[in-house]
């Protein structure tokens, strides 16, 4: 089989429903934050099952107002993976925290119970809970873990719109869940983020610091029909999203089902290629979690160990991106002092051997079959 046109790694589900919804929004008048956010927050929470959300404007925004509502100060340390893009260590530093790199789960890639348990001391603060690639981690057992020791849990669900733990929708679980609208996530608005909460005092305090921590917004100055002077209570931030971004993610919530379901075949297919190579791990889900299949990976083992880089060459000479595996902060320049004396073999392991491969609900089963042959040959199997 062959392919004339490259097959990307990813690329946003967007139609005419994403079109007309911005045509609307800009014949209105009101682009700023408004009703369209208020909507797209009350079909989010909705979906999720949280009893509130928030708009912001990135995932990473998010993380960063959802550590500061749960008390993260200076000072504190906040226990997280170091397999997962930056931001997430990032937000902790933001706040003047210190981020506490832990191992994770070959299996899943997803944070270690025991060796979080094991990095708890007397400034631990909290612990932010990635659901890496879509697949999540083990959301009650961390709760527990939470409780025992008088912790906080942040959710960074940038990846896992979608994905079920226990019966239930990631977000709808916990005080604090963050996602992404990245175009590379399960749903878009070009760049957004969203913070679900059951709690009403983070859901207030939120929206308010989201916009300079202003005591009234400027659309709900503008329906009021009473002259209203905003006051400040505290130091707030400009991380709001647009009603143009807000409208696209109404459009692109509608689409859900259809996205998922999609996901799910083409990562099935997968499945039925690779299963059998005795070179490869693919992505093994708990037994009670259903992953969104944000991401699929592949883990290189045996004789392929170390063949990563070359099978990512020969995969573009075919016509097909992919991907390094997950990165590991703790070997980036602003986090090297922050490494254990032992590494984390685990992380290292999977960010050296692993690749992503493209997976997006527009690609054909033909397109699926290509990459998952391609693969194959190149691997010599």
């Amino acid at each position: 089989m062959s392919h004339r046109l490259p097959i990307p790694l990813s690329k946003p589900f967007l139609g005419e429903s994403e079109l007309r919804a911005v045509e609307q929004v800009l014949q209105s008048g009101w682009v700023s934050q408004g009703p369209r956010v208020k909507e797209f927050e009350s079909a989010f929470s909705q979906y999720t099952g949280a009893r509130y959300a928030v708009a912001v404007s990135n995932c990473t925004t998010a993380l960063h107002l959802a550590l500061l509502v749960a008390g993260v100060r200076p000072g504190d340390e906040v226990i997280c993976p170091s397999l997962s893009f930056i931001a997430t260590a990032n937000a902790i530093s933001y706040l003047g925290a210190r981020p506490v790199f832990c191992d994770v789960e070959r299996k899943t890639f997803n944070l270690d119970v025991e060796c979080a348990r094991n990095l708890v001391g007397k400034k631990t603060r909290a612990i932010l809970l990635v659901h890496q690639m879509g697949l999540p981690a083990r959301i009650n057992e961390f709760k527990n873990l939470c409780d025992e020791k008088g912790l906080k849990l942040v959710e960074d669900a940038a990846c896992a719109l979608g994905s079920v733990y226990e019966g239930q929708q990631v977000g709808g679980q916990s005080d604090l869940a963050c996602f992404s609208f990245h175009p590379r996530k399960i749903i878009t608005t070009g760049e957004g983020g969203m913070i679900t909460t059951s709690r009403l005092d983070y859901f207030e305090r939120l929206s308010s610091l989201r916009q300079h921590s202003m005591s009234h917004d400027a659309y709900s100055r503008h329906v009021s029909g009473d002259i209203a002077r905003e006051r400040y209570s505290e130091i707030g931030f400009n991380y709001r999203l647009t009603d143009i971004q807000a409208a696209m993610g109404i459009a692109q919530l509608a689409k859900m089902d259809l996205i998922l379901s999609r996901r799910k075949h083409l990562a099935e297919l997968y499945f039925s290629f690779f299963k059998a190579c005795s070179f490869l791990e693919i992505p093994d889900p708990l037994v009670h979690a259903t992953s969104n299949y944000q991401s699929y990976w592949i883990y290189l083992r045996g004789p392929c160990v170390s063949r990563r880089n070359d099978v990512m060459a020969a995969l573009l000479k075919r016509g097909v991106s992919s991907r390094f595996g997950i990165m590991t902060a703790h070997r980036e320049i602003p986090y090297m002092q922050l490494g254990s004396k032992d590494g984390l073999p685990v992380s290292e392991d999977l960010s050296d051997n692993s690749i992503l491969l493209p997976l997006f609900p527009e690609m054909t089963d033909g397109d699926a079959e290509y990459v998952a042959t391609s693969v194959l040959e190149i691997l010599g199997t």
